[in-house]
């Protein structure tokens, strides 16, 4: 099996303790089973000190201290583990993030993730979100879905890369393609499913509120809000299992686009609000899913 990725990809190398949002604060870090018998057939000393370290639950995980911080985490924002046995020594969850997987027609794709505010950074300044090429082989196959995702999302990039239109006709064109826009649930019922999300963050959920599901003026944020699409679209419906599938992603892919657009209107470093939307929605699957059922409901009901 081959292993694809979008050509920013390779671009990513995380930035540690000069990260404003590190993913080692506020997130429970379950231990594969792999690693954590690799913990416990270490001899450095700091391996005694990652077992006392761990949950012992259905589930192991590192503890949190003060703050939310993983207690690996020392005062500089670096990882005791990295630093005293060494990156091989990572659990799955921390070598991979911000990496994502998707199983497709010809193989599988790999992407970073928006909620890493370095990977967030990369994809908005990066040009050629469709050019996603083999980067290896894989040592393993998995079965291949009967239905094959890339060739309507490559439709729809052709469409939103199309510079001979203003970006809001692309996605007035995207919307007509696919049968599928914000518009079908309404701002006021975008609103109320969004108020009605489980936040990392309390004061996010007022600032959602702002959300329009309007094709207004984007004062020259256009390619920011065609290259956070792109990736939406790359992540969330390159693994559907039909075109029903595809459309409620995308329709979940159109409401974050919206969202970031409508935040963007009030002003703000757009890396920024493009993190925390991936952060609060995409980033959890019970959010994720509210949104997708909406619109599953509102093809079904229309």
């Amino acid at each position: 099996m081959k292993l694809y990725a979008p050509s920013y990809y390779k671009k990513f190398k995380c930035i540690a303790d000069k990260c404003r949002h590190s993913c080692c604060i506020g997130w429970e870090i379950d231990i594969d089973e792999f690693t954590l018998g690799k913990y416990q057939s270490a001899e450095a000393p700091y391996a005694s000190e990652v077992l006392k370290s761990i949950e012992d639950s259905e589930n192991p995980h590192f503890m949190l201290c003060g703050g939310g911080r993983c207690v690996h985490l020392d005062e500089n924002n670096l990882c005791r583990i990295i630093l005293n046995l060494g990156e091989g020594y990572l659990c799955d969850i921390c070598r991979e993030h911000p990496r994502f997987y998707n199983t497709v027609k010809n193989g599988m794709e790999v992407g970073l993730g928006m909620a890493c505010e370095e990977a967030c950074s990369i994809i908005l300044n990066s040009d050629g979100y469709s050019e996603i090429s083999e980067i290896c082989e894989l040592g393993y196959d998995e079965e291949s879905p009967e239905f094959d995702a890339c060739v309507p999302r490559q439709r729809l990039f052709s469409i939103l890369s199309n510079c001979e239109k203003r970006y809001n006709e692309r996605l007035f064109d995207i919307y007509n393609e696919f049968s599928v826009s914000p518009n079908m649930l309404g701002d006021e019922k975008t609103r109320l499913v969004l108020s009605r999300l489980e936040y990392l963050d309390s004061n996010h959920q007022k600032l959602f509120s702002c959300y329009s599901g309007a094709l207004f003026d984007c004062d020259g944020q256009e390619k920011i809000l065609e290259r956070a699409l792109a990736y939406f679209v790359y992540r969330h419906c390159s693994g559907a299992e039909d075109i029903f599938e595809f459309r409620a992603a995308l329709g979940f892919c159109l409401i974050c686009e919206r969202l970031l657009a409508s935040l963007l209107k009030n002003c703000g470093d757009a890396v920024e609000l493009a993190r925390i939307i991936s952060e609060e929605l995409e980033y959890s699957e019970d959010n994720t899913e509210a949104i997708k059922s909406e619109f599953r409901l509102s093809f079904t009901n229309p």
